[in-house]
C-alpha cells in the first residue's frame, strides 16, 4: 500500500507521466517514423536516463544517509561488464555458427568454444576462454549476477566499513580505492576480460542482428524510461518511509541515532546495498547502448562526476539528482561533440572539447557558493518568487 500511496502521490505522478511522454516524443520524432531525430541522439537520451537512476542512486546514499561514495561508478561499471559478457560471447556464437553453415562438416562443440575463445580474446594473445565466463551462454544468470555481483560488494565493504565506524572524509577515500583497485585489476590482460581493450560490440544484441539499430534504440529508450521510473519509485519509498526518516538522522547525528537504540551499521548497510545494485541496473542498460565498456569507465574521476552532477541538481532531493544529471549530460554531449566552432579570441583560442570540464568545475563552484540547494533549489525559488510578484 506504501508503494502505491507513492505512485498516486502527485509529484511522482507528475514524474512518471512526464517521461513517459518525454520518450513517447522521442520515438515520434525519431528515424523510424518523423525521423527529426538520429539514432545515435536517441542512444545518448537512452544513456541520459540510466546516468539519471545512477544519479537516484547516489543521492540516496550521500543526501539522505550522509554516506558520501566516490566510487559508485563502479557498481555501474560492474553492471555494463556483466551484461557485457554475455552480449559479446552469444554475439560472437551467431558469427561463428553462421559462418560454419558453408562447411561441410559442422564444428563440434569443443572447436566452437575454442573458436569464440579465439575471437574474443586473441585481442589479447589468448584463446582459452576464462572461468570467469563459465556462464556465459545463460542470460538469466547474468540478470541475476547484475542484482547479485554489486549487493555482495556493497555487502562486504559496506560491513567492514561501517562496523568500523568509518564516516564522512575517510569513508570517500575508502570508496575511491575501492574503485581504484578495480580498475587496475580490470586493466590487466589476464583478468579475463579483455585488459584495457574492454568488451565491445555490445550494440549488436544475440537474436536481433536483422533489426535496424533504430528499432534497438527505441527499445532500450523504453527500457531506460521504465527502469528510471520503477528506480525512481523505489527511492521516493524508501526516503518517505520510516526507514528515510532514520536515514535523515544518521546523516545529521549518528552518533544521536545510536543512542536512541538503532542499529546505525545496519540500516547504512542495507541503503548502500540497495544503492548498489541500482546503480548496477542502470549500468546493465547504459553500456548495450553505448556499445563498449572499459576499465576507464571505473576511473575515480567518473565517479567524482556523478558527484558533481548530484550536487548541481540538488543534493537529497530525488528530482534534484535526476535534474541535475540530466542537464549536466545533455550539456556535456553538447560541448564535447565537437561540433561547436572554437572560439578564438585573438591570443587565444578557446576549445570548446578541451573546456567543458572547466565549465563544468567553475558551474559547481558556482552553484555551490550562490545556489546550495542546486539547480531544484533555485528553480523552486524562482517559482515562489514568481508566484508572490503574480
Amino acid at each position: 500500500m506504501s508503494v502505491l500511496k507513492t505512485i498516486l502521490d502527485r509529484k511522482n505522478l507528475s514524474f512518471c507521466i512526464f517521461f513517459i511522454i518525454f520518450s513517447f516524443i522521442a520515438t515520434i520524432f525519431s528515424e523510424l517514423f518523423l525521423g527529426g531525430l538520429s539514432t545515435s541522439f536517441i542512444k545518448i537520451l537512452g544513456k541520459t536516463l540510466m546516468l539519471c537512476l545512477a544519479a537516484i542512486a547516489l543521492d540516496l546514499v550521500w543526501g539522505y544517509c550522509g554516506i558520501l561514495s566516490l566510487g559508485h561508478f563502479a557498481f555501474f561499471a560492474i553492471g555494463g561488464y556483466i551484461i557485457g559478457m554475455w552480449l559479446m560471447y552469444e554475439r560472437t556464437k551467431e558469427i561463428i555458427i553462421q559462418a560454419s553453415l558453408e562447411q561441410i562438416i559442422p564444428p563440434t562443440s569443443e572447436e566452437l568454444k575454442e573458436a569464440i575463445g579465439s575471437q574474443i580474446f586473441g585481442v589479447v594473445g589468448g584463446s582459452e576462454i576464462p572461468f570467469l565466463w563459465v556462464f556465459a551462454d545463460y542470460l538469466w544468470v547474468h540478470l541475476f549476477f547484475i542484482v547479485l555481483i554489486p549487493g555482495l560488494i556493497a555487502l562486504v565493504f559496506g560491513w567492514l566499513a561501517f562496523r568500523s565506524r568509518v564516516t564522512g572524509v575517510y569513508l570517500s577515500i575508502l570508496t575511491q580505492a575501492m574503485t581504484l583497485a578495480l580498475s587496475l585489476y580490470l586493466f590487466q590482460n589476464d583478468s579475463g576480460l579483455r585488459g584495457n581493450n574492454g568488451l565491445s560490440g555490445l550494440q549488436n544484441i544475440p537474436g536481433l542482428s536483422e533489426v535496424d539499430q533504430s528499432i534497438i534504440s527505441i527499445l532500450f529508450l523504453w527500457a531506460s524510461t521504465v527502469a528510471l521510473i520503477l528506480g525512481f519509485i523505489i527511492a521516493t519509498s524508501v526516503a518517505r518511509s520510516k526507514l528515510g526518516n532514520l536515514m535523515l538522522g544518521i546523516r545529521d547525528d549518528e552518533n544521536r541515532i545510536r543512542f536512541l537504540g538503532y542499529n546505525v551499521e545496519a540500516y547504512k548497510l542495507f541503503v548502500f546495498i540497495i544503492s548498489a545494485v541500482m546503480a548496477s541496473i542502470a549500468g546493465a542498460l547504459y553500456y548495450p547502448q553505448a556499445g563498449i565498456v572499459n576499465p576507464t569507465e571505473l576511473a575515480p574521476i567518473a565517479s567524482i562526476y556523478l558527484a558533481v552532477w548530484v550536487s548541481i541538481g540538488g543534493r537529497g532531493k530525488l528530482i534534484g539528482a535526476v535534474l541535475g544529471a540530466a542537464f549536466v549530460s545533455l550539456v556535456s554531449s553538447f560541448f564535447t561533440s565537437g561540433k561547436i566552432p572554437n572560439l578564438d579570441l585573438g591570443f587565444f583560442v578557446i576549445s570548446w572539447v578541451d573546456w567543458w570540464l572547466v565549465i563544468l568545475g567553475l558551474s559547481f563552484v558556482a552553484v555551490t557558493l550562490f545556489a546550495p540547494g542546486g539547480l531544484l533549489g533555485a528553480l523552486w525559488f524562482l517559482v515562489r518568487k514568481g508566484m508572490r510578484n503574480g
